[in-house]
């Protein structure tokens, strides 16, 4: 059942992934709509992580299936669905210090759009890309530092700007790995600004630890306890749940 007014953009059916003996992801479905944020929560060694990496292409699944837009990708590798507009960003930065924010953004954007056949264009001429990249670092808050060197940036403007990558790609769907991981409060409320702007044109996944800011910003939530969902549903319904309680929240 999908509780969202919009269609199911992005899904995971009974997905599990074993290490030898040990489960880490057992039997998690989950669905993405557009215009919404659904995080996944839990302690050390839940399994978010690995299911993060399941739905990006990172690690194949034992068993379960992806889908995308209702198409089967649950064997498609990484580049082919970052192509079809599956964004993701990591829990390390994952930028080119030495290069401009710009840079680090138009060299993302060439990555989706690869012109094989202008290879006597160079590739800082590349028209759509530029353009791609411009709009991505708008769209983050990173204008005014498009020039800016991103070895001289703040952690938390580096997280904008890994964000602002994976919008260069023009994803429809926001894999989002602890955005928020190490920043401070004023940082924070930026980038959970940033998230709920996010929602329009696309369907995000946030694995936070942040607890405030997952409450304050998801639709819906989903619980992991050592590799299985435990609850899925509101704020207010997973704040509720006694099993939720017990296992992650404290009991309070």
């Amino acid at each position: 059942m999908n509780p969202s007014p919009n269609p199911v953009l992005f899904e995971a059916r009974g997905l599990s992934r074993q290490f030898g003996a040990l489960r880490a992801v057992s039997d998690v479905s989950l669905a993405l709509s557009e215009g919404e944020i659904h995080a996944v929560i839990g302690t050390n060694g839940a399994g978010k992580s690995t299911l993060i990496n399941l739905l990006s292409g990172e690690l194949a699944p034992s068993s379960g299936a992806v889908l995308l837009g209702g198409t089967d990708v649950t064997r498609w590798p990484q580049p082919k669905l970052a192509h079809a507009g599956i964004g993701r960003s990591y829990q390390r930065n994952t930028i080119f210090l030495p290069l401009s924010v710009f840079e680090n953004c138009r060299l993302a954007a060439q990555a989706r759009v690869q012109r094989p056949w202008a290879w006597w264009e160079a590739a800082q001429a590349c028209r759509t890309s530029v353009e791609r990249a411009r709009s991505a670092i708008e769209r983050a808050g990173l204008a005014a530092l498009a020039e800016r060197q991103a070895a001289s940036l703040s952690h938390g403007q580096k997280r904008q700007l890994e964000i602002a990558m994976c919008l260069a790609t023009e994803p429809r769907v926001l894999l989002l790995d602890e955005p928020l991981a190490g920043m401070g409060p004023e940082e924070s409320q930026r980038m959970l600004e940033l998230l709920r702007s996010l929602k329009t044109g696309h369907a995000l996944l946030l694995v936070e630890h942040d607890m405030d800011a997952v409450f304050a910003v998801a639709d819906r939530i989903t619980v992991m306890v050592n590799g299985a969902v435990i609850a899925t549903g509101t704020p207010d319904a997973v704040r509720s749940n006694r099993d939720v309680q017990a296992a992650y929240l404290g009991g309070h």
